[in-house]
């Protein structure tokens, strides 16, 4: 599913294509899909603009020219944008459609149905009401800190927990561990502050270099554990090489982990 950084950069590839464009028509082909119905859709944003974008973890909010009138974008399993000319086809699966009066349209395309669109009036409140936590590349070590103290569970899931902090998924919390010397399995009430910090530090480093990458994830350098899920052609030369870590070479080891697939190894992430 879209994690984190394909969400970001969905909404890198929203603001470079579909602002200042007032909206003709919204044409949507499962009602199901929205969160608000669509007769209030309409009336909220046809003749609006798209102005801006803020994304918080997993979800993208559309700023328009009106304060109170946000458009929310979660992309589920398998959610994409497509902005394309009124005069092409549309786009297979783009169940939502916002027509622009310049001639050109942006695709919300939902291939599983799992996505969803609707409007909040008010960014912040509406992540509180939902318990959503600071973003993980807006998250300060202090808070995450104070997050991960409180907690007698697992750090694998308390990781991926979205009031702890917004936009982990799996792999991403399976690399941030590896990244930071960090069994899945050791307790967060028993982190030191040095692993806290590590652990944080390592956030960054994971969802940067995969939003650089653009989440092309055979492009990642070589010493992120991400090669061992085979999710692309393996980068090494060796195929065999990407089933041991790539610092030390101990055979990576796979368990469940909170119900959780889970990769990490043996040797550099010991439990205390």
């Amino acid at each position: 599913m879209p994690e984190l950084p394909e969400v970001e950069i969905r909404r890198q590839y929203l603001e470079a294509s579909a602002l200042h464009q007032p909206i003709r028509h919204i044409e949507v082909e499962d009602k199901k899909l929205l969160t608000t119905e669509y007769s209030t859709l309409l009336a909220k944003l046809e003749g609006r603009q798209f102005t801006g974008t803020r994304r918080v973890g997993k979800n993208l909010f559309v700023l328009t020219d009106d304060p109170e009138v946000i458009v929310r974008m979660h992309f589920g399993m398998t959610g994409d944008l497509e902005y394309y000319h009124s005069s092409l086809d549309r786009p297979r699966f783009a169940r939502i459609v916002f027509e622009f009066e310049g001639g050109f349209n942006l695709g919300f395309l939902c291939p599983r149905k799992f996505e969803r669109v609707g409007l909040v009036s008010d960014i912040d409140a509406f992540l509180k009401e939902k318990k959503i936590a600071p973003d993980g590349l807006d998250i300060t070590r202090d808070q995450l800190a104070d997050k991960l103290r409180r907690k007698k569970a697992l750090i694998k899931p308390v990781l991926l927990d979205q009031s702890i902090v917004a936009g982990l998924g799996n792999w991403i919390v399976d690399e941030v561990l590896f990244q930071a010397y960090v069994h899945p399995e050791q307790r967060a009430d028993t982190l030191t502050d040095e692993q806290i910090t590590q652990i944080h530090v390592a956030i960054r480093l994971v969802l940067e270099t995969a939003i650089r990458y653009e989440a092309m994830y055979r492009d990642f350098p070589k010493n992120f554990l991400i090669h061992v899920r085979e999710w692309d052609n393996s980068p090494y030369d060796d195929l065999e090489a990407h089933k041991f870590c790539p610092r030390c070479k101990t055979r990576i080891e796979r368990s469940v982990v909170g119900g959780r697939t889970t990769f990490f190894c043996p040797k550099e992430q010991e439990l205390p």
